[in-house]
């Protein structure tokens, strides 16, 4: 699969150069400053595996888990290992190394991987707001709708949708003529660095693939939305401040990752990131594509009593299987 966009690119620029590999500027600074960033940038990624992982070792062997709400849970934990892994792994080697390159097949592997998760993570959240629009709303109906068979289902959806968009557009992409310069100023292989450094001018691609974008952040984002209107005006309705509560902190964490996902998403691929920054561009991808995966385990576990149990019966349960 590595040779899938080298051995299919265009042939007819024997008179210019070919570009075979990108290099990925990063971001900025000394020595001892990219030290740093490696060391951050390696702690992050080391809590976010064992973050992410404790959820779905707890979701898998505690009993009082195994409800959708938690099934789904587990399976974005395991979603965010590989997002995050997208990324992270290939910014660690291209800190620490001195030609900061990434091959042309590699750029497009990463391209093609980012968005395909990326975009399977925005369909997570919208069945995630599903889930708890009827947990709340039509709380009789949801066992004989929630079945496991049904979430199964629901979360083979979301990976077959998310991964099968993108590689016709993507293909197309690197049928681009690259023919230098080769610098790309960011620390992943993003759509807009890409495009400008293609030499021939391609806004019908262009044009597909931010629509294909903008449709699934526009749709699953109003989806979610109007999940969470219908869901907090039954809420409100719940006659005892204790159901209130227990309703709201199942539902806060949930609207609070989206929150942070779609905020920094939108930013970057429906607003014109013309007029933003190079730096501050970084910084946004770094917060959705990094930070969030980070931020997730934390935000549901200390928000869920059910989860604080579970994750504490796992950590006390390592203790005595070691003191064993």
């Amino acid at each position: 699969m590595s040779s899938f966009f080298v051995d299919l690119r265009p042939m007819n620029r024997s008179a210019t150069h070919v570009v075979t590999e990108f290099i990925l500027l990063g971001f900025p600074g000394c020595w001892k400053i990219q030290i740093f960033l490696f060391s951050l940038f390696l702690v992050i990624y080391v809590l976010t595996l064992l973050g992410n992982g404790a959820i779905i070792y707890a979701v898998r062997y505690n009993p009082r888990l195994h409800t959708p709400m938690y099934f789904l849970l587990g399976n974005f934990s395991f979603l965010e290992i590989w997002y995050v892994s997208s990324t992270v792994p290939n910014m660690l080697a291209n800190i620490l190394s001195k030609t900061k390159a990434i091959s042309f097949s590699g750029c497009f592997l990463q391209f093609y991987f980012f968005f395909s998760l990326g975009t399977t993570e925005c369909l997570f959240l919208a069945v995630m707001a599903y889930d708890r629009y009827l947990a709340i709303c039509h709380p009789l109906q949801y066992p004989a709708i929630m079945t496991g068979r049904f979430c199964g289902k629901l979360v083979s959806f979301c990976w077959l949708i998310g991964f099968l968009g993108y590689p016709i557009p993507i293909f197309f992409i690197s049928q681009l003529p690259f023919c230098g310069p080769n610098i790309i100023d960011h620390f992943l292989c993003d759509m807009d660095p890409l495009m400008a450094l293609s030499c021939a001018p391609a806004p019908i691609t262009e044009c597909i693939f931010y629509t294909q974008s903008s449709l699934v952040l526009f749709f699953t984002s109003i989806y979610i939305l109007r999940s969470y209107i219908l869901l907090l005006r039954a809420v409100f309705q719940v006659p005892s401040a204790a159901g209130r509560r227990k309703a709201f902190s199942t539902c806060g964490s949930h609207l609070v990752v989206v929150s942070l996902f779609y905020g920094t998403v939108m930013v970057m691929y429906v607003s014109p990131t013309y007029g933003i920054p190079t730096l501050w561009q970084k910084i946004l991808t770094l917060v959705y594509s990094v930070m969030t995966p980070l931020f997730n385990p934390l935000i549901y576990s200390l928000r869920n009593k059910d989860m604080k149990l579970a994750l504490r019966n796992v950590l006390f349960g390592m203790r005595v299987h070691q003191n064993s």
